[in-house]
């Protein structure tokens, strides 16, 4: 590759640096606070509300992160710092506080408090609290990081909520596992305007976005925020456990790439940079994530749980993704020109990390001696191609209005062909099963090159490679193999918390069908669920890893049930990786 990627990141890092994320950078009195920028103002007790919760993340094996947010019950003077105290105790009672301390907080950070409370002991379970004001914030779980020799490590895994489209309920559920720590894979939050995606019930749920508009400001997606923790549940989720953190394309704009999005036009909606700064600064303010110490990577890292694994969290969305590709860049009529699909997605320059986050990655894995190597990332790294015809039927920028009726008549002739011994096929049947292509040119399907590279690397190394994604509203697991067949790892996809999957485009009962026919087409895919909400739980040990599709029946109440029989388990042994 060329380094021109790597040359546009350091333009965007530079334009961070210059501009929205020093405040976050610094603090004489805690880590995060912002008292280190305003030297001529006073740190005044202002009577104020712990409204959005408490959350804690990024923990290492001495310290974590520790967030609150402040809301001025009086509007405060915009220069005026508001003092923040916080304590952290091995007890709920706060008989054993092992470190305490004061920062101060104000409108330029929006209210916002991050604390690296330091001095801690590794693998330990504690309890944080916030005070101001006589005001007190509810009580925090989190945890250190462990060393050593370790046992289980559990991960719960989201992403995808949606404010208006229902309930939180997948949070509720999250917050009552028993994990270690929470994946949150991305989009945390959704840009669109009232009346935009997934909500049509809004107003009878009572979840009308704030504010009304889309998102492009600092202060629009401030407000969001704001708005989304103030839901209980996910309150609740964030109290409960430690967080760990990264964005997607929701959190900035739909389908974002490092120099646009497809929700984006700058003609009428302003420079796609300046919305980006914004958008990831309110990310920062917001999330109980560690600013970087020097901006480089934005947002991989690394946690190490003992010998057990290694977790590298990825960027395959802001840093350096290249545009991705439609199928209507490789329309011809009404068909897809598959050969120059496939050769567009193929195309070896194209990245989907960028050389230096690469680099950095190989790096992790070579030197990585845990039993597990984990991806938290954001899109599905495995292989998911379909017959085109399918793709055609199913693409709203293609499909025709016949286009349910022919693409159902094509899944059939598909599926049956599949079963059929290849010596049993006919030409016809053959040429429809030859025609398969990437469901999804959002996802490391539509880079091809660099996916392909990745998985030789790990094959290479022997890794076992776990890589978690969101994006897609559904649940699925995967095997992972290299394009000669050699398997290297699996995936799981998780359900998203409240955001429409398949059965928004095809109906409950066609979703339902359509899963274990897709299960069947996709040659490494063995477990598909299209039409359900919820989350994924994993369980790591030194001998095989458990991972379980945990789904709910409802999110238009909060009167829901936990989906027992649909509990999907899939064991992974260490010693050949076969997904069972």
């Amino acid at each position: 590759m060329s380094d021109e990627p790597q040359m546009r990141r350091r333009t965007l890092v530079k334009g961070l640096a210059a501009t929205s994320l020093l405040p976050l950078l610094g603090g004489n009195l805690v880590g995060c606070s912002d008292s280190a920028n305003h030297s001529a103002a006073t740190v005044e007790d202002i009577p104020v509300i712990f409204a959005h919760g408490i959350a804690s993340g990024d923990p290492l094996t001495d310290r974590v992160i520790l967030w609150t947010r402040v809301s001025p019950v009086n509007k405060a003077r915009s220069e005026a710092l508001i003092r923040v105290d916080w304590e952290i105790a091995t007890d709920a009672d706060f008989t054993d506080v092992v470190s305490n301390g004061s920062g101060s907080t104000s409108a330029r950070v929006d209210y916002t408090l991050k604390v690296d409370a330091t001095g801690l002991q590794a693998g330990q379970h504690y309890y944080y609290r916030f005070a101001s004001n006589n005001a007190m914030s509810a009580t925090g779980s989190t945890r250190t990081l462990p060393t050593g020799v370790i046992d289980t490590v559990r991960f719960a895994a989201v992403s995808c909520s949606n404010y208006p489209a229902g309930y939180f309920n997948v949070y509720r559920e999250v917050a009552k596992a028993d994990v270690d720590a929470v994946l949150h894979l991305g989009d945390y939050l959704y840009e669109y305007p009232a009346g935009g995606y997934a909500s049509a019930r809004a107003e009878e749920f009572g979840r009308g976005v704030e504010p009304s508009t889309e998102l492009y400001s600092l202060e629009d997606y401030r407000t969001r925020y704001a708005q989304y923790r103030t839901d209980p549940d996910l309150q609740a989720a964030h109290a409960a456990h430690p967080f760990l953190v990264v964005w997607d394309d929701h959190e900035i704009a739909n389908d974002g790439w490092r120099a646009g999005a497809e929700n984006h036009t700058p003609a009428t909606e302003g420079d796609y940079e300046t919305r980006k700064i914004d958008a990831i600064q309110a990310w920062y303010e917001w999330q109980p994530v560690r600013p970087p110490a020097d901006l480089s990577g934005i947002i991989y890292r690394r946690f190490q749980y003992g010998d057990l694994l290694d977790l590298l969290m990825l960027d395959t969305r802001f840093v350096a993704r290249d545009r991705q590709f439609t199928y209507l860049d490789f329309l011809n009529g009404s068909t897809i020109d598959v050969p120059a699909a496939r050769a567009g997605f193929g195309d070896p320059n194209r990245s989907i990390l960028g050389d230096a986050q690469l680099d950095w990655l190989r790096e992790q894995l070579t030197n990585s001696t845990a039993r597990w190597q984990v991806l938290g990332q954001q899109v599905l790294l495995g292989r998911y191609w379909l017959p085109s015809p399918i793709l055609e039927a199913l693409d709203p920028n293609i499909a025709s209005a016949d286009s349910l009726a022919e693409g159902v008549a094509v899944v059939l002739a598909a599926f049956e062909a599949k079963n059929k011994p290849p010596a049993d096929r006919t030409a016809s049947e053959q040429a429809l099963l030859d025609s398969a292509i990437p469901y999804n040119l959002d996802a490391w399907d539509g880079y091809e090159f660099e996916r392909d590279a990745l998985l030789r690397f790990a094959r290479d190394l022997d890794s076992k490679l776990v890589v978690l994604a969101g994006d897609t509203h559904n649940a699925w697991s995967t095997q992972l193999t290299t394009a000669e067949g050699d398997i290297t790892g699996v995936e799981f996809g998780c359900a998203s918390v409240s955001s429409p999957g398949l059965e928004g485009v095809l109906g409950d009962d066609n979703a339902g069908l359509f899963a274990p026919i897709v299960s069947t087409l996709v040659d490494d895919l063995k477990y598909a669920n299209l039409s359900h909400r919820g989350y994924l739980h994993l369980t790591l040990t030194p001998d095989d890893l458990v991972a379980e599709h945990r789904f709910i029946n409802r999110i238009d109440s909060t009167n829901y049930a936990v989906e027992q029989a649909l509990t999907k388990q899939s064991t992974v042994l260490r010693s050949d990786m076969v997904l069972t």
